[in-house]
């Protein structure tokens, strides 16, 4: 009752919205393989093609059988993983750096930075997609060979995020940097590491989460992205390789592209509210302070 009463009790209604939704798809991420559903790999030759709301099939099946509901559970933990993991690594060397060079300034900070820059200077669809074809495996049923394509992507993906999240901590640490509270910490004697931990990260973490949301939200879209390129997870793992494995049948089974992109686009607009929502709650807080 009481996290009820937390979760939901005076908020807007999108953000009730939004929370059953992610609540949704982590119950799926979670508790997916339990439900009894057909695997998302498994083909079935008697169901080929199949519209929605089919006997057995909620979501119908692909040109090969696949249960679309069941691929789209599966594909769940590996949409929102990558995401969600990509983002809180980035978060946290990114935002290690830009605090450090902020509160160090001098020539770390000018390393930082320019190590921040260098990369934001390279675009970021092909640096993804070549470290992706140098990296990864050729063969995305056969991850033995080299390093699995889904690592490479994690990597890749938070290799780009490190900057953006990165330049973002440094700017709300310089914010911060000045206040009265810091100055007083300094002047009583504090250390740097204290200084740090007990005024400094706690300030910019709630503006990184924000923009965190806003990230995860591009993460999603930049790994439908690369499947649609032949770099993204395995076929049919993630809701973007779901896509396109199955964008060539848009004419004849419309069901198997459009639902992917249903679930895509629900989601990063969810996730985008929580960001805007937060980021309102941050600038009212910071007004008061």
């Amino acid at each position: 009752m009481v996290l009820k009463s937390k979760l939901f009790v005076g908020k807007p209604v999108g953000y009730r919205l939004s929370v059953l939704w992610l609540g949704l798809c982590a119950f799926f991420s979670i508790f997916g393989n339990l439900l009894p559903l057909p695997s998302w790999d498994f083909s079935d030759p008697d169901v080929l093609g199949v519209g929605m709301f089919s006997p057995g099939h909620f979501f119908g099946t692909d040109y090969i059988g696949v249960d679309q509901l069941s691929a789209i559970i599966h594909g769940t933990r590996y949409s929102l993983g990558i995401a969600f993991t990509t983002v809180f690594f980035a978060m946290v060397i990114g935002g290690f750096l830009g605090i450090l060079a902020a509160y160090r300034r001098g020539w770390v900070d000018a390393v930082i930075s320019m190590y921040f820059n260098t990369t934001l200077s390279i675009p970021t669809l092909i640096l993804v997609v070549t470290m992706v074809a140098v990296f990864a495996s050729p063969d995305p049923f056969d991850p033995t060979t080299t390093i699995p394509r889904i690592l490479v992507v994690i990597i890749a993906i938070t290799f780009v995020l490190i900057p953006v999240l990165g330049r973002l901590a440094r700017s709300s640490a310089l914010s911060w940097t000045g206040r009265e509270f810091v100055l007083v910490a300094k002047s009583l004697g504090m250390k740097p590491r204290s200084i740090l931990w007990h005024h400094i990260v706690p300030n910019v973490l709630p503006a990184m989460l924000s923009v965190g949301f806003l990230a995860a939200g591009v993460v999603i879209i930049v790994e439908g992205g690369l499947a649609l390129l032949g770099a993204g997870a395995e076929p049919g793992a993630s809701w973007g390789s779901l896509l396109a494995r199955n964008r060539g049948d848009i004419a004849l089974i419309p069901h198997t592209t459009f639902i992917p992109v249903v679930f895509i686009t629900i989601t990063v607009m969810v996730l985008n509210y929580f960001g805007d929502y937060f980021r309102n709650r941050i600038d009212s807080r910071e007004s008061r302070i």
